[in-house]
């Protein structure tokens, strides 16, 4: 069975990803351009790009455990649904600056000392650019694979720091927001103990 699924995913192209994931995003500011987004439409759009690009980011953190504990291999498409994070995270970012506070920086740069949860997000929107910059062959030839791989792990902070801005920035904690970070927490968690089971393993094997 799991022979026949990945046999079927390396049919599939990883590019058609690219323009179906920005479809939802200009659906969305069709939808604030046209009034369908209720009475705040401002804060209804930061709200649906900021959860689509943290929900892409937890699909990209479960691609490794899930081959891990499946074998189910998806990896072919996780530089297309990275990129598509930082495509939601920026118009996120958009919206906050040109719609939400309309290009007023000093109250822009007095939110962002004032807000933690605004901190934040732009601790880890700015961890977010370099990945998006180097997620392509030339850097990895450029970088070298180890330095490369090191420089994505970056992922896991701007993971997390997405999560607990998610949490924070509503008032009243919902499920919601505590679920996604609860994701976040576990997938880092599993990472974290393959890490140490990884250099168990080549510690006994040089003993």
């Amino acid at each position: 069975m799991i022979k026949r699924i990945n046999s079927a995913v390396r049919r599939i192209p990883a590019w058609p990803l690219y323009p179906l994931g920005m479809l939802p995003g200009v659906i969305f500011l069709y939808w604030g351009l046209t009034n369908q987004l209720g009475a705040d439409p401002v804060r209804a759009l930061q709200h649906l790009t900021g959860e689509w690009a943290l929900r892409l980011l937890i699909v990209v953190l479960a691609i490794t455990p899930l081959l891990k504990t499946t074998r189910i291999n998806l990896l072919k498409f996780r530089r297309a649904l990275g990129l598509l994070v930082f495509y939601y995270a920026v118009l996120h970012l958009l919206n906050y600056i040109v719609l939400d506070f309309q290009f007023f920086w000093p109250e822009i740069l007095q939110d962002l000392t004032k807000r933690p949860y605004v901190i934040i997000g732009m601790l880890s929107f700015l961890l977010m650019v370099p990945l998006a910059i180097t997620s392509n062959n030339a850097s990895v030839r450029r970088l070298g694979a180890a330095a490369w791989r090191k420089l994505h792990r970056l992922v896991y902070v701007a993971a997390l720091g997405g999560g607990l801005h998610f949490l924070l920035v509503v008032k009243a904690w919902p499920p919601e927001p505590i679920i996604h970070l609860a994701i976040i927490c576990a997938l880092l968690s599993y990472r974290y103990v393959e890490h140490l089971r990884t250099r168990t393993r080549m510690r006994r094997s040089r003993a």
